[in-house]
């Protein structure tokens, strides 16, 4: 079976109508009080916020294509909140207190990211719902009920967090031989597209200009060098995630890791009634190469997952076309989790990049020697994150010392990604050992974790 488009950015943007039209470039040189690099939900949600908080302060955002070009507009419309690192991790820059006012922190990025949308008229499908996370082999079992277990030892509320059995899993969503699941409330469903759009839109109307078509070729102390001219800016920040490898000088910092997603044509009344899923929760499994999904707005399945994890050299995609063998790897995750599903039209494939750090925990914070912010390595949970990032950006920038400026993500350092071929070698056989402990579990029927999936983390320090 094939897919009736590959790329085209996303099918998010060909169900609003297509690309945007490309805002004008930077007309040359230009001085600003902060010049944001990157018009994606970080850029965006830190311009919003700063000037929300101090309308006098002169910000411009420039970016190579056009806003919500990247994973902003690509992504599994998951607005999560989620906490998805190592907590111990955090606790070499925080205390205990600190990482749980974190993860509380983010749980709220979902009410405000709302409030957001309902303030400034954004209509992006958004649907409160909750994410089931399906174990389909004892070993899932066992991960989600440690994962349940570690949550409440961190102090998540009781109310977060549920543990369900097979029947009710099936109840929700008839997913293929599911064995339990474990629940996680106050979640919303997004149309991805939608919200950056909007939110593009609405900090226009703050008096914000947005340059595109313009291509950063060097950050330094005070200025940003373009192909269009050199803005020159007090405080600059760098919010290009998962294209960050493509700044000079930056190549290690953070790897684009790939993610790609296929939808499917809208679903018949019968096949919805044979699968559930009338709640439109999101939807994720306990393997070690997950997969995540959601129902659209219109009755489509969007199911996502790694696929090919990452372009030696730390290679971005061509708008988003993806490979004929992820295509056909998503096909089967779909098929395996609904057999009900053979036969069902593929209309749309793409894929993307996030960015990953070397110990795989998001960071954010402003350097005061050179003026120069960041935020980004989400490990794809960027879209409840970066707006947390974008509100403790605009506190650092205006340098104000709160509650968001004191949480344990903030100014951390982290070091370097390996160079050729090792990075691409360590995580290629990274996913080969996912792959293996996936099939090993399946396969032996065991409660415990494979050791293959082991021996990867400790080899990469996921």
């Amino acid at each position: 079976m094939s897919v009736r488009k590959n790329g085209g950015v996303s099918f998010w943007y060909a169900d609003i109508g297509g690309v945007p039209d490309y805002r004008p470039a930077l007309p040359g040189d230009r001085e600003v009080d902060v010049c944001i690099v990157g018009a994606g939900f970080t850029g965006l949600w830190t311009a919003y916020y700063l000037k929300k908080a101090d309308p006098g302060v002169d910000v411009a955002i420039v970016e190579k294509e056009f806003a919500g070009f990247g994973a902003s507009g690509r992504n599994g419309g998951w607005l999560s909140g989620a906490f998805g690192w190592s907590r111990e991790k955090y606790l070499a820059t925080g205390t205990r207190a600190g990482v749980i006012a974190m993860e509380a922190a983010l749980r709220g990025t979902v009410d405000e990211v709302i409030r957001v949308a309902e303030e400034e008229g954004i209509d992006a499908d958004i649907r409160r719902t909750d994410e089931v996370s399906v174990a389909c082999s004892p070993a899932q079992v066992t991960r989600i009920r440690e994962e349940y277990e570690k949550a409440l030892a961190w102090e998540v509320p009781k109310d977060r967090l549920s543990l369900i059995g097979a029947d009710e899993t099936r109840v929700r969503i008839n997913v293929d031989q599911a064995m339990g699941a474990l629940v996680t409330h106050g979640v919303a469903r997004v149309q991805p597209a939608k919200l950056v759009q909007g939110l593009a839109r609405a900090v226009e109307r703050l008096g914000i200009s947005i340059f595109e078509q313009t291509t950063v070729t060097a950050i330094g102390k005070g200025r940003v060098l373009t192909d269009r001219g050199t803005i020159r800016a007090g405080r600059i920040i760098r919010a290009t995630e998962g294209f960050t490898a493509g700044i000079p000088g930056h190549e290690r910092l953070w790897v684009p890791l790939n993610s790609a997603i296929v939808v499917t044509e809208p679903l018949s009344d019968d096949l919805w009634d044979q699968l559930g899923w009338s709640g439109c929760e999101l939807l994720g499994d306990a393997a070690h190469v997950y997969c995540y999904a959601q129902r659209t707005r219109e009755g489509r399945i969007a199911m996502g997952g790694r696929g090919v994890p990452y372009r030696f050299g730390s290679k971005t995609d061509s708008s988003g076309r993806t490979q004929d063998a992820t295509v056909a790897m998503l096909r089967d995750v779909l098929h395996r989790l609904f057999p009900q599903t053979r036969g069902v039209r593929l209309d749309h494939a793409w894929c993307g990049v996030l960015g990953v750090p070397r110990d795989w925990c998001t960071t954010v914070g402003l350097d005061p020697r050179t003026g120069i912010g960041w935020a980004g390595g989400y490990v794809g949970l960027g879209v409840s994150t970066s707006n947390l990032a974008g509100r403790t950006l605009a506190d650092l920038v205006l340098e104000r010392k709160t509650e968001m400026t004191e949480l344990p993500w903030v100014n951390r350092t982290v070091r370097r990604w390996e160079p050729e071929p090792l990075r691409w070698l360590g995580i290629h056989g990274m996913y080969s050992l996912y792959r293996m402990a996936d099939a090993q579990e399946a396969r032996t029927g065991g409660a415990q974790t494979s050791w293959y999936a082991s021996l990867a983390n400790r080899l990469t320090g996921h």
